[in-house]
């Protein structure tokens, strides 16, 4: 199927590895040239080097954490006007209901849901403007079906869900269209993360760990930062210009739930 999106800029936040790497690299070898961000320039030039050798696409990097007002600044300005935005950014650590003050939901507040926002309030005009735009929210399960021990996470993507459900029925007449794509366990450093958690809480080894997460999951694996690009490179397509404000899970069938 052609996406036909070849020719289109996109800024994808948090892709040098994991979820966003796997978007990063399916939107170029849909044609579309990046502007890649992350915190670290290392890995960050290193996945963008190897998306260019393999698509060809033009890549653009900026090393910077896009959390801070500082941070996204200096990423706007880089990036100009694109056509499509992927946010993304890790989420918050675990932990109990007791364990968190003011400070730490602040901080996931800024993470997971004021930074989206401030991308979408950014980079809607211009895509409002030239009349088409896509942007893809990677959030989490937990929105459909909260985590207890992934609190802040909970709250934080939620607050993020209710602002795009609303925004993204002010900008579609204007060829925009907003989604969020929700992952469950991808093989990626935070389900590593999260497993290391159950290991060190229960005393048991890293496969244990990982086989008892794999058995919670009816597809029987962990996904695939692969199929996980793919499924964003589809909602950033031109075909998904009548899908508005939906959150897409991506989870193996972990949630169980008929709507």
């Amino acid at each position: 199927m052609d996406l036909g999106i070849a020719g289109k800029r996109a800024l994808v936040c948090a892709s040098s590895k994991g979820l966003g790497l796997g978007c990063a690299q399916a939107l170029a070898r849909e044609g579309v040239s990046l502007v890649m961000n992350a915190r670290s320039e290392g890995p960050l030039l290193a996945a963008a080097e190897a998306i260019r050798a393999e698509t060809g696409v033009e890549v653009t990097t900026v090393a910077a954490d896009i959390t801070s007002e500082e941070g996204r600044a200096r990423v706007l300005e880089v990036a100009g006007d694109v056509d499509i935005l992927v946010t993304n950014a890790g989420g918050p650590p675990p932990g109990m209901w007791t364990d968190w003050d003011r400070d730490d939901f602040i901080g996931a507040f800024d993470a997971n849901m004021l930074t989206p926002i401030a991308l979408m309030q950014a980079l809607l005009p211009g895509m409002m403007e030239r009349g088409w735009g896509r942007v893809v929210n990677i959030t989490s399960v937990s929105v459909k079906s909260p985590i207890a021990v992934l609190g802040l996470s909970n709250t934080a993507r939620a607050g993020l869900t209710g602002f795009v459900a609303g925004t993204a029925r002010q900008v579609a007449g204007e060829g925009v269209v907003i989604n969020n794509l929700l992952p469950g366990i991808h093989d990626t450093d935070r389900a590593t993360a999260l497993d290391k958690g159950v290991v060190d809480a229960q005393g048991i080894t890293m496969d244990d760990a990982r086989a008892a997460r794999e058995a919670t999951i009816p597809a029987g694996r962990y996904g695939t930062i692969e199929e996980f690009g793919s499924t964003c490179a589809f909602m950033c397509s031109q075909h998904t210009g009548f899908m508005v404000g939906q959150n897409v899970l991506l989870d193996g069938g972990a949630v169980n739930t008929t709507m």
